[in-house]
């Protein structure tokens, strides 16, 4: 049977505006101004904590050193964790592309750099995590994203072969994830880098989930 690995932020739900809510908290918490705009800082927001963390602070002009900047990373993913969905939604037909996937046979999975424990909360209060056979975060193994280990160790989860796997992304971390394992990949064109994903050149782009299931039967041969 055929395998589809999904990223989670900015591919699955724009969760942009929480993490860049939890982001400024840290800033409102040392008694400065919010300095992430949830628009404009829609793209950083994707690459982690510690990306946003550290465009506020240079903002501010001041970089922490490694042993502040984890103090303030663990305030993040706590003032995160308290409001993980207040702004989060799923992107257009994700959830009808899921339940279309499975009847076509396919088993799905999620392989992302969110912290295991958030996204396994996340992916419950949006209402798909019965859809995942297997769900590997940030630190569920040693590795991760762009690591080729983190995306077949979510493939071996799920029992299945990599030459039947894709993996749905939004970011370069994806494609070169993807690249590192040799397995195909597949960006989609609404995420925070828009269509210039493109220039990534990945085996398929994807404009809106009705595309997915067959676009995958194209792909994927029995």
């Amino acid at each position: 049977m055929k395998s589809v690995v999904f990223d989670l932020d900015g591919t699955l739900a724009d969760t942009s505006g929480d993490l860049i809510e939890a982001a400024n908290a840290c800033f409102i918490n040392l008694g400065e101004l919010p300095q992430l705009d949830p628009m404009k800082d829609a793209s950083t927001a994707f690459q982690g904590g510690r990306a946003m963390l550290r465009l506020g602070f240079a903002r501010l002009g001041h970089i922490p050193d490694d042993v502040d900047m984890q103090v303030h990373f663990e305030y993040f993913v706590k003032s995160y964790g308290e409001n993980i969905d207040r702004h989060s939604f799923l992107y257009d037909g994700v959830e009808d592309c899921l339940i279309e996937l499975k009847r076509r046979g396919y088993i799905l999975g999620i392989c992302t750099n969110k912290p295991e424990g958030l996204a396994e909360i996340l992916t419950k209060r949006l209402g798909i995590r019965h859809h995942f056979n297997a769900l590997l975060g940030a630190d569920s193994l040693p590795v991760r994203k762009p690591d080729a280990g983190h995306l077949l160790g979510t493939i071996m989860a799920l029992g299945k072969n990599p030459s039947k796997s894709v993996l749905i992304g939004d970011t370069i971390t994806d494609r070169n994830a993807a690249k590192n394992a040799w397995v195909s990949c597949i960006l989609v064109t609404f995420g925070p880098d828009g269509p210039h994903v493109s220039d990534l050149e990945p085996e398929g782009l994807l404009d809106h989930y009705d595309q997915l299931p067959d676009m995958l039967d194209r792909m994927i041969k029995n």
